[in-house]
């Protein structure tokens, strides 16, 4: 079955050929390379476990403060859920022959997308200290970048931003 196939293509051929899509559409040296630096600032959720602690420190008003140490522990919370929903699915990483990925990875494991996970995680959990548009927007080029840089699965993307949006939602103020 194929693209022009009368029958509709299986999710996971879905998600294949989405991956594929982004993984040699809109591709030049610099945008790779651009893309692999920035996505390493999500590493670990690295830039948002500094954000979090930079307010926590900064911030003057002692409820706003109380809010930034809550945004690392959603944040801290997400990282740690993401990891157990690895090891129970164990979905492997994609492999697209003749396409290497563009970014080292942590794990071979691939679902759900961590960098997807801890940035809507955080960005839910910082909206109202920081602009809403600025977070949610990082969150977003985080996630899109795993498939283009060929090392996550689009499904992979969306529900890491499924399970950080709801963490963050349902986390007590």
């Amino acid at each position: 079955m194929g693209p022009y196939s009368a029958e509709p293509m299986r999710p996971l051929e879905l998600d294949r050929q989405a991956l594929l899509f982004l993984r040699t559409r809109g591709h030049t040296h610099r945008l790779e390379q651009g893309a692999a630096r920035f996505s390493r600032l999500g590493e670990h959720a690295a830039c948002w476990f500094a954000l979090g602690a930079v307010g926590s420190a900064l911030d003057r008003d002692p409820a706003r403060r109380a809010a930034w140490r809550r945004g690392l522990a959603v944040t801290a919370a997400s990282y740690a859920l993401n990891y157990g929903v690895k090891l129970v699915v164990r979905r492997p990483r994609p492999e697209i022959e003749g396409l290497a990925p563009l970014s080292p990875v942590v794990s071979r494991l691939s679902f759900p997308s961590a960098h997807a996970t801890t940035s809507f995680a955080a960005a839910g959990a910082y909206r109202g200290l920081a602009p809403a548009w600025l977070l949610f927007g990082a969150a977003c080029l985080f996630a899109g970048s795993r498939p283009y840089l060929g090392v996550h699965y689009p499904s992979d993307v969306l529900a890491g931003a499924l399970l950080g949006s709801v963490l963050a939602a349902v986390w007590p103020q």
